[in-house]
């Protein structure tokens, strides 16, 4: 620091009193970049506006940083300190930095303006469009011409708020015709209940095949169970998989049975959905007989938790009791979870309904919903994805799976070409 040179050892209270100084010198330099930005008028020279915007002073910076104000040359200069004035100038040039550090980030690539047509960057704003949900930002492309919306959804009624807005609802347990009153009141929508069911369907498929590919770090615990579920006028079967300490919901699967080959694809499902096998796993269920079996086929099986003869080796935990010490208590609240989903339905109509409704609640559970046993986190942030959702993280997670979907599609058109 400027001035370093002149210090004398000083008393506890003098630097105290000095940090204090420094600590307002920053606050207002803070205010300042509020109200408007330093410009540079050569490599070492910069102009800062003062705190009423009616002067500027020089600070430059050549070994050390010098400013023309009063506060500087007067108080400053001899206590080692800088002024408000180069306080900017620093704290300026930090967030600077920033930025040019994040352009340079994927997300860029993932958020960025590209022609709907084209894919080209070329492009600039050219009027509105009103709709019934409000006016829409057009756009025209510089190489082929178009006109066009940025829009995540095109060719549906509502829009991606709209879209993100339902399917929160949605698996926040409300009916289909409950959001179809909703958007009527609230936004002036007519919307029937199947658009809304048809909304939902489509783009949880889109978020769940590219979430697919994002593989949770699990621990050494998962605790498996399966519940009766109503699919038409009769029973079926909900298989649920959940890691221990990321209560992240690894797998699902509905069938007719209970078998061991029921049984095996969901292992199978658990095994593709994790980034890695703990080398000790331990796999918690009831006394359900096929888990036994299947488990057997799927890993290699030991007996002794403490001393097992090979790496990768599972330790089965069956008969799992509410009283036990290891109990089965965080996959009965997961069924309990779908249960007050499956509850306003009453019901599936067929085996792949079901289905989707379990993948949409596992999407929802996994990368949406706050967790309180996880001090607020996701079990997708637990897990160490590497996937940053902005605050509305259905709308972040939607817009980088349509974004995924169409650079795999213009990859695989290439591809064929």
């Amino acid at each position: 620091m400027h001035g370093e040179a002149q210090f004398n050892p000083q008393s506890e209270e003098k630097i105290n009193e000095l940090k204090r100084l420094s600590e307002l010198r920053k606050e207002r330099a803070i205010a300042i970049l509020h109200k408007g930005k330093p410009s540079l008028l050569d490599k070492n020279t910069y102009l800062v506006p003062s705190s009423d915007g009616k002067h500027s002073y020089k600070v430059t910076h050549y070994e050390n940083y010098s400013c023309e104000c009063k506060d500087f040359k007067e108080r400053c200069l001899r206590n080692g300190l800088f002024c408000k004035h180069i306080n900017a100038i620093i704290i300026f040039s930090k967030l600077k930095n920033t930025v040019e550090l994040q352009d340079y980030n994927i997300e860029k690539e993932i958020n960025k303006e590209v022609c709907f047509y084209c894919n080209s960057e070329n492009i600039f704003k050219r009027g509105t469009r009103t709709t019934k949900i409000g006016t829409k930002q057009l756009y025209c492309c510089k190489d082929c011409n178009r006109r066009f919306t940025i829009d995540a959804i095109k060719y549906i009624k509502g829009n991606a708020k709209l879209v993100c807005l339902a399917m929160d609802c949605y698996y926040k347990g409300n009916s289909l015709r409950d959001i179809q009153d909703m958007f009527k009141q609230f936004y002036n929508l007519e919307v029937s209940h199947e658009t809304v069911r048809r909304w939902i369907v489509r783009f949880t498929k889109i978020m769940e095949d590219y979430t697919r590919e994002l593989k949770p770090q699990v621990s050494d615990r998962w605790h498996i169970d399966e519940q009766k579920i109503k699919v038409g006028k009769e029973w079926l079967w909900s298989w649920n998989a959940i890691d221990k300490d990321t209560k992240f919901w690894i797998a699902n699967n509905v069938t007719e049975q209970r078998s061991i080959k029921d049984a095996r694809t969901l292992l199978k499902q658990t095994k593709e959905n994790v980034k890695e096998i703990p080398k000790h796993l331990e796999i918690v269920t009831d006394g359900l007989h096929s888990y036994k079996k299947a488990i057997k086929k799927e890993f290699k099986t030991h007996k002794d938790r403490l001393n097992r003869p090979y790496n990768n080796s599972v330790l089965h935990i069956g008969k799992a009791g509410i009283r036990k010490p290891i109990n089965n208590n965080m996959v009965e609240r997961l069924n309990g979870e779908f249960r007050e989903f499956d509850k306003v339905r009453r019901g599936f109509y067929a085996k792949d309904t079901a289905q989707d409704n379990l993948n949409g609640m596992r999407l929802y559970h996994n990368f949406i919903k706050k967790n309180m046993a996880l001090n607020g986190l996701s079990p997708y942030e637990k897990a160490n994805i590497d996937l940053k959702l902005e605050n509305n993280r259905w709308l972040s997670l939607l817009n980088k799976s349509i974004k995924a979907t169409q650079v795999t599609k213009q990859k695989e058109t290439k591809e064929s070409h």
